[in-house]
């Protein structure tokens, strides 16, 4: 590391090896490896808030928890250590934090530092990274690659439509992103709208002190009911050392998690039946199933609903929640009117419509000061931009555990600067060929709102490899992992020797 002067605006210039964007669970894996796999490579984690963990510091709503299992979504060097399938958001933020404490990445992290912009010059074959600070105002820190681990939404603006009469509703309207500390919900009637993870999360833990939670959907979504604790894990915890369960029991979640999603792809109707049976059973033949909970969709043209030990059935079945299927017309002074002309009262309402997508935390990028339209970008390997050197954006799956993705990720990033390191080579950049580009798909191939809404903002993936964005771990770690970094779509670039 060393200090540079300043520039315009700017108190001080640092340099690095490596900037990591986002210390949540993708930037704290990225430290990991970079100190890991590379650790010649001085780096820094610069993040816009003052807490590690990310998504699961920021979502504080009651009942907070994974739709993922731990053992997946927990890191493959620290092994899940509870039995728990799906764990609350508060021991998940803990979790990532002791990763961090225990091999010392937090040290490498600087808290308040929110990434604005970065501009690429190749002259220089650096990044200068521009980031905004309550405490020291405008920084600047240069690197030599630039990592993105801030996740896909805006932390600051969730998705929040706006309905006729809001302002005459009596009651309080608040949205799961920003759930205020002072809400009581005990006794009260609760109208949650939407019918995604985090409607189906709230459902059952208000129901247990409300007086009513009822959920209204436009539409409604396929819930799964699994088993909230792994009887095969804690099995093999008691028979097989620490490391060798955990490396078992992840695999086994893996590989039953990309077959059901292989199977729900090529036999949709059998999915959709086995699901809306599973359905139909815990909560009876009275319970209108095709009104209420049968999507107009196939199984995983959106992400599934995860209900551990079937929460939310369980509040359904009992009759301390409700799903109403239908739009809103207006907010009223008690409640909301229905486009079919009900009345639904409420005392608060609960807008739990969606994210807005935000990438690379809304930082504004440019090469050689020519500002980057991410639109027009291909994905390369899913982490990779066209036209873009020495950048990489972690992601995950849509079909599984995000953090999977992000260590593949991870790793490759490493790969690629140990390669680079090795020949003194001081740029890379994917270039996409007019074949590449003949042919394109949307970036997330989904059809929840969320993504539908940012569509036309996102980067285009191909339908071959390297451009094709996998929904599949063993297919990403096949090209993440082995595959050759010559293949002719990295161009790989050096410095001119100083004279």
């Amino acid at each position: 590391m060393s200090a540079n002067s300043p520039g315009e605006g700017f108190t001080t210039v640092m340099s690095y090896d490596v900037i990591v964007v986002g210390a949540g669970l993708s930037g704290i894996a990225a430290g990991h490896y970079l100190q890991t796999l590379c650790p010649s490579l001085s780096y820094v984690i610069l993040e816009s808030r003052q807490a590690i963990g990310g998504t699961w510091d920021l979502f504080r709503y009651p009942g907070v928890r994974s739709d993922s299992d731990m053992f997946t979504l927990g890191y493959s060097f620290r092994p899940w250590e509870s039995d728990a399938s799906f764990a609350p958001g508060p021991a998940i933020r803990e979790y990532v934090a002791e990763t961090a404490r225990e091999e010392g990445i937090d040290k490498h992290i600087r808290f308040g530092h929110r990434v604005t912009g970065a501009q690429w010059d190749s002259v220089q074959a650096r990044w200068s990274v521009s980031a905004s600070t309550e405490e020291s105002g405008a920084l600047r820190m240069t690197c030599r690659f630039l990592f993105f681990c801030s996740g896909y939404y805006d932390y600051a603006l969730a998705h929040a439509p706006e309905w006729p009469g809001r302002e005459t509703f009596a009651g309080r309207i608040v949205h799961p992103q920003h759930w205020p500390a002072d809400l009581q919900h005990a006794g009260r009637k609760v109208v949650i709208v939407g019918s995604g993870a985090t409607a189906i999360t709230l459902v059952p833990e208000l129901a247990a002190t409300a007086a009513h939670v009822t959920m209204l959907q436009r539409s409604p979504s396929y819930i799964v009911a699994l088993p909230g604790r792994d009887r095969v894990a804690a099995a093999l915890r008691r028979r097989l050392p620490r490391a060798l369960a955990y490396r078992l029991i992840r695999w086994k979640n893996i590989l039953l998690t990309m077959t059901f999603y292989q199977y729900a792809r090529r036999w949709p109707d059998r999915a959709r039946a086995l699901l809306l049976n599973a359905a139909t059973h815990l909560l009876g033949p009275a319970f209108d199933i095709a009104r209420h909970l049968s999507p107009s969709y196939n199984p995983w043209d959106q992400r599934l609903c995860i209900a551990p030990d079937a929460d939310i059935f369980n509040a359904l079945r009992t009759g301390k929640a409700s799903i109403v299927t239908d739009t809103i017309e207006r907010f009223t002074p008690g409640g909301l009117r229905l486009a079919s002309g009900a009345e639904l009262p409420a005392d608060i309402v609960v807008t739990a419509t969606g994210l807005t997508l935000r990438l690379l935390g809304g930082a504004q990028i440019s090469v050689d000061g020519v500002p980057v339209d991410l639109s027009k970008a291909m994905v390369y390997r899913g982490t990779l931009y066209s036209g873009v050197p020495n950048m990489a954006v972690a992601s995950g799956y849509t079909n599984a555990s995000w953090t999977l993705k992000c260590e593949l990720i991870s790793g490759y990033v490493c790969r690629l600067l140990n390669h680079m390191q090795a020949r003194g080579l001081d740029s890379v950049v994917p270039v996409a060929d007019a074949d590449a580009t003949a042919s394109t798909q949307p970036f997330l191939n989904l059809g929840s709102g969320y993504v539908q809404r940012s569509a036309a903002l996102l980067p285009r993936q191909g339908v071959r490899r390297p451009w094709r964005m996998y929904q599949n771990y063993l297919l990403d770690l096949l090209s993440l992992k082995f595959s050759g970094l010559g293949d002719g779509v990295l161009r790989f670039g050096r410095l001119p020797p100083k004279l």
